[in-house]
């Protein structure tokens, strides 16, 4: 699967779609093909402060528990509810209905274009 070009990503595995000053985030196809199949996600809370680059909850697989890091600083205004009922959302879309969380952007962490995320996945 191609990574998407509207979208911003983390060298931890993040995606991040920027709408103003609101970014939706969620885990690239790379992370969730790495996991396996998930089967509990622990989101962040809506009114939590999340900092860039610390972790913000855990991704829950038949192989590993993995961290969620925050690709930005900011405040959580909204949580999919779809994923947390359903968290095979995260690997059958994971740049669409598998999205995390929305999170009102108070400042950016280091953001690497598609063509940059895929040279890291490639090195």
């Amino acid at each position: 699967m191609s990574n998407p070009t509207n979208l911003r990503y983390t060298a931890e595995h993040e995606w991040l779609a920027l709408d103003g000053e609101l970014a939706r985030v969620g885990v690239t196809a790379f992370a969730a093909d790495a996991l396996g199949d998930v089967v509990y996600v622990d989101l962040p809370q809506v009114g939590a402060t999340i900092t860039a680059g610390e972790s913000c909850g855990e991704l829950e697989s038949t192989k590993s528990v993995s961290d969620l890091y925050a690709p930005v600083t900011g405040e959580v205004v909204e949580v999919n509810e779809a994923v947390d009922a359903d968290p095979s959302l995260v690997n059958s879309d994971p740049f669409g209905a598998g999205w995390l969380f929305v999170v009102k952007v108070a400042e950016t962490g280091e953001l690497l274009d598609a063509a940059a995320y895929d040279a890291l996945l490639d090195a």
